[in-house]
């Protein structure tokens, strides 16, 4: 049976480790451009389709028969039939097709449109999400609406989440306004309610017992993740959300204000200044240990060396050039590696092999980080800290 999720999908690490272990090849990466505001979206259907032509002739070239690469892609094909689909879309679009399986994820990173049949998902162009320049989430909650959005450095998108009670109204049954509710810093920093007296007590329950079913809901989609949250609100809000907050990488500094009104493209400009120090730390941290760790035998820049360490668990921490490529096949058995010039060949016999490298560092447990070449250590296109 065809795992079918049509729907928006939260690319969490559980969602990457589970493309990572698919290994039903061939396997179809697709990914794609996918504008989601002016006359280009129109474009987003047609797109999608002339991508699947060419996953199918692909599939073909690996010895797919013709039947056996429309049934696996029958899935797609199913998305091209719903209009209203394609204009609830991210800046950009990926999708993984093997057998009996398929994944459509709306993404907040721009692709250059691809199609990869290999023996795994290339997955490579997602590692943003999960290094120095990745992802995080905003929280924006207002009385008549709660909506949980990702994002990463210049995009956004507002995630379908279930579980999560989608207004305060559900659970505070009479309004709450700031005409009614004022709050002043307690001695201990925390929240006193003033306004209507025992009613006030009432609502800040309501309120905590409300966030704390918000905060359950999130863990679905959280527990996995090491990625910043943003909580957006007006201020009286956050001491209370931060009380029945579970998630240890929630941000001290809050969106403050109604959110309402926001768009979520606001919502992303506001919130990547308070995350960006958080990925700029850890990344500076990551370069500085592998400089100290220069000459000692704990480094390497040689992706033969590398890879055989990514896959047996040796590498803590991998650099990885933006936008570059090298194809060819390694052999997890031998730990030989051999290369190809072009991507052609590696379509045909190969795969990429700094993808490769970046996927088996992950699933070991490596920090994985794409950084501009300029200042990849040592002017390399892979680089790797070694735990020994």
């Amino acid at each position: 049976m065809v795992d079918l999720i049509p729907r928006q999908e939260i690319m969490t690490r559980k969602e990457f480790t589970l493309l990572m272990g698919t290994r039903n090849g061939p396997c179809a990466s697709i990914y794609m451009p996918t504008p989601w505001v002016g006359a280009e979206t129109q474009q987003n259907q047609i797109r999608f389709k002339n991508l699947l032509r060419i996953a199918a002739e692909k599939l073909s070239s690996k010895g797919v028969r013709t039947p056996e690469a429309e049934e696996m892609l029958s899935p797609a094909q199913e998305l091209l039939r719903n209009s209203p689909f394609w204009r609830k879309q991210n800046t950009g679009s990926a999708a993984f097709v093997s057998r009996g399986f398929f994944r459509f994820y709306r993404l907040p990173l721009d692709f250059q449109e691809m199609v990869h049949v290999s023996d795994r998902f290339l997955l490579k162009p997602i590692l943003p999400l999960f290094g120095s320049s990745g992802k995080f989430y905003v929280l924006a909650v207002s009385q008549k609406k709660v909506r949980f959005l990702q994002g990463a450095r210049n995009c956004i998108v507002e995630l379908d989440i279930q579980n999560v009670p989608k207004s305060l109204a559900e659970i505070v049954r009479f309004d709450v306004s700031d005409r009614q509710i004022r709050t002043q810093p307690s001695v201990k920093g925390s929240t006193t309610f003033r306004g209507h007296g025992v009613w006030s007590e009432d609502i800040k329950e309501q309120i905590l017992r409300y966030f704390k079913q918000i905060d359950r809901g999130l863990q679905e989609y959280l527990k996995e993740e090491k990625a910043p949250v943003v909580f957006a609100g007006v201020d009286y809000l956050f001491p209370i959300y931060r009380e029945a907050n579970s998630y240890p990488l929630l941000q001290e500094k809050p969106i403050t204000g109604n959110p309402e009104g926001l768009r979520a493209e606001e919502l992303g400009r506001t919130a990547w200044p308070i995350v960006q120090p958080y990925y700029m730390k850890i990344q500076e941290d990551a370069l500085d240990q592998y400089r100290q760790s220069a000459g000692t035998g704990l480094t390497s820049n040689r992706l033969e060396e590398i890879l055989p360490a990514a896959y047996h668990g040796r590498v803590g921490v991998l650099f990885l050039a933006a936008g570059k490529n090298r194809w060819g096949r390694f052999d997890p058995a031998t730990g030989s590696v051999s290369f190809h010039e072009t991507a052609g060949a590696a379509e045909t016999n190969g795969e990429d092999l700094l993808d490769v490298a970046a996927i088996y560092a992950y699933l070991n447990g490596g920090a994985v980080y794409e950084l501009p070449p300029e200042i990849m250590p040592e002017g390399s296109e892979i680089s790797a800290l070694l735990r020994y």
